[in-house]
């Protein structure tokens, strides 16, 4: 039997497909500004890239934001529960989930077995999330998938003290003015967006080994300032955007 995994998320929409506990295929495109109109898209995309018609899938899952405009799944789920059960799926071995978003971040403290023990999240603010990072990339003029690079080349971090999105783009501006390097306001960023994903991490008592999930996960700087802050290492699978989806597929298959 197939089960099917969606994850609408405020940036991008995933969908999984799970067939006898092994994972078929993944697929990612943009949200937009219609959630349910992003799933059936994803979705079918999906299905007619490996093959598989509508009438196979046995249950869906649906997860994220927009998970409950998903009015052709069977149930929706969180992304907590989600994200870890995805990264567990991957990795038997991991004990701790750190899921950077778009709009939220997440810790996630897992057991030997996969179950969810502790786990806090970062939803009223900006900060430490994809959204943080996407601000700073227009005040500074760069695409967003080149801040890894950037501050892979800086030599002094700035400090951004500020840990509202709002009050830190001022603060950017003032150092753009100022002329800091591009490159040392970037980590900078970096290093700011680390230190508020490590508070979540330390509420939970986050142990290793640790898996970050999320589109963030992508971004190299964001893992080395996060295992600067943490002391420890992080690691990053390439489906890592597309966990929560998986996720989703997984649990979908336990329904």
């Amino acid at each position: 039997m197939i089960y099917a995994g969606i994850d609408i998320g405020s940036n991008t929409a995933k969908a999984a497909l799970i067939k006898d506990n092994q994972l078929l295929d993944t697929h990612v495109i943009s949200t937009g500004y219609n959630p349910l109109k992003a799933g059936i898209k994803v979705f079918n995309k999906l299905l007619k890239k490996t093959g598989i018609s509508k009438i196979d899938i046995t249950a869906i899952i649906s997860t994220g934001y927009g998970r409950a405009s998903i009015d052709f799944a069977d149930k929706a789920m969180t992304e907590i529960i989600c994200h870890g059960t995805g990264a567990y799926f991957m990795n038997q071995k991991v004990q701790g989930v750190i899921d950077v978003g778009g709009q939220d971040s997440k810790a996630i403290l897992l057991d030997k077995n996969g179950n969810i023990e502790n786990f806090a999240m970062n939803d009223k603010c900006a900060a430490g999330t994809g959204r943080f990072l996407e601000v700073m990339a227009n005040a500074l003029e760069v695409n967003l998938d080149q801040l890894g690079d950037f501050a892979k080349m800086a030599d002094k971090p700035s400090k951004i003290s500020s840990i509202c999105t709002v009050f830190a783009e001022s603060e950017v501006i003032s150092m753009i003015a100022a002329q800091h390097k591009r490159e040392n306001i970037i980590a900078g960023i970096h290093e700011s967006a680390a230190a508020r994903i490590a508070i979540l991490a330390a509420k939970v008592k986050i142990k290793e080994p640790v898996i970050m999930t999320g589109g963030v996960a992508k971004n190299f700087a964001m893992i080395a300032a996060l295992e600067k802050r943490l002391g420890f290492k992080i690691t990053a699978g390439k489906l890592s955007q597309e966990n929560g989806a998986i996720g989703a597929a997984v649990l979908a298959s336990r329904l």
